[in-house]
């Protein structure tokens, strides 16, 4: 029998690691959900063994799995959501758990989603389940995903749960995507500027110098000349230094990506610049906030929903406060008292966790502070639109400008000496 090393988290939270003895990856994942452990990571080797009838004939062929490139087997967010939605109104309906994945699986477009809704159901007829299915497929169903429906399973309200999980999926690409749209308009037009003026600095400035140098005579020419043709020289003669520059810094930024150090200085810098920084926080805010509120309201632990969170918000100083939270409440105190405490978040948000516990309806207070963050999201996106749109303009007008100028003012000399 195959040995499985794992990783995982009781109910207090604390992670535990060793090993079990099952027939496959499923059966050791049961094992441990029934020793009251949630599963982080459970690898090893399954016993295969070799069978007469699956041994292709000489000359026939290799048994070997034909896997699809990555760009034809991802699945999108997209896809995603409207299989949870799909399963949801099936189960809903009244249809058996396998008989919808069965109907799913003939109508799925996507060939990874396709084959991993195959397997989920043959998992399931072996007699594993639905979450543990899921389990075995983490770059699709991230655990998220599987402890939400592992709570909806317990509980009796699964097409609750993946109702619940599709609306979550829904919003939160809606929320990214506004916080997208609203760093692609300023990023497209800063590289539409620096185009323009590279191609006015490489290829319009060098041919005045050169008629400037015939025409005056040995004079000399303004400052603004001299400084604009000095900058175009520059670029010319030192473009290799500038790429290597340029280089350097996305080298250094992909390192500083992969250390916890440099992910808080990347996005304490992101939370803090100007514009997009309230822009970035809110968002993230209102993740975190959606994400605990609709854990919670499934049914998971505080404290297993803390840890999962903390993997889906993609922001560093955000994940040291859940950190702190979560270490805070294993202690005994309320959720409150280190929200409060911390200034990532706002005195509003702290109030509304605060109000949700005394209430006990923390899951649907946070719920609400999500909705008011992502309201301030759409709000902060079309008032930033607004505003970026006229200081692009002005600053892209200044510096062609300034271009423009500067190789006027010498033919203004010229044209008082013909004069």
């Amino acid at each position: 029998m195959p040995k499985f090393k794992y990783t995982a988290h009781d109910i207090n939270g604390e992670e535990k690691s060793g090993s079990v003895h099952a027939h496959d990856q499923a059966a050791a994942t049961a094992q441990l959900r029934n020793k009251g452990l949630f599963p982080v990571e459970v690898s090893g080797t399954e016993l295969r063994v070799p069978s007469a009838e699956k041994k292709p004939a000489k000359g026939v062929g290799l048994d070997r799995e034909i896997r699809l490139p990555a760009a034809l087997s991802s699945v999108g967010p997209k896809q995603l959501m409207v299989l949870t939605r799909q399963m949801a109104t099936l189960i809903h309906a009244g249809l058996p758990l396998l008989r919808g994945l069965h109907i799913l699986q003939r109508q799925e477009k996507n060939p990874a989603l396709k084959k991993a809704v195959a397997e989920i159901a043959e998992s399931i007829e072996g007699g594993g389940t639905f979450a543990d299915a899921l389990a075995l497929h983490p770059r699709i169903f991230n655990k998220l995903y599987v402890n939400m429906v592992k709570a909806g399973e317990a509980g009796g309200i699964l097409d609750v749960v993946l109702e619940r999980l599709a609306t979550y999926m829904e919003k939160a690409q809606k929320v990214k995507n506004k916080v997208k749209s609203a760093m692609t308009y300023p990023l497209v037009i800063l590289v539409a500027s620096t185009g323009i003026m590279m191609f006015l600095m490489v290829a319009i400035i060098p041919r005045f110098e050169t008629i400037f140098a015939d025409m005056l005579e040995g004079r000399a020419l303004p400052p603004l000349t001299l400084f604009v043709m000095g900058i175009s020289e520059r670029i010319q003669n030192d473009w290799p230094v500038v790429l290597a520059v340029f280089a350097g810094l996305a080298a250094l930024i992909a390192l500083l990506r992969r250390i916890r150090a440099g992910r808080m200085v990347l996005d304490s810098i992101k939370m803090a610049a100007p514009m997009l920084g309230p822009l970035t926080r809110m968002a993230v805010l209102a993740r975190f906030a959606r994400t605990l509120g609709t854990l919670m309201e499934s049914g998971v632990p505080i404290l297993q929903a803390l840890l999962i969170v903390k993997e889906t918000l993609s922001n560093e100083p955000v994940e040291r406060a859940v950190e702190e939270i979560h270490d805070n409440i294993k202690e005994g105190e309320p959720m409150a008292a280190p929200v409060e405490a911390n200034r990532i978040f706002p005195p509003i948000f702290g109030g509304m966790v605060e109000v949700g516990e005394e209430t006990g309806e923390l899951p649907a207070m946070l719920l609400k502070t999500a909705d008011m963050y992502e309201d301030e999201v759409d709000n902060a996106v079309a008032a930033l639109s607004s505003v970026i749109e006229p200081i692009l303009i002005v600053l892209l007008s200044l510096v062609v400008g300034t271009i423009v100028i500067a190789m006027f003012l010498p033919m203004v000399s010229i044209i008082g000496n013909l004069s």
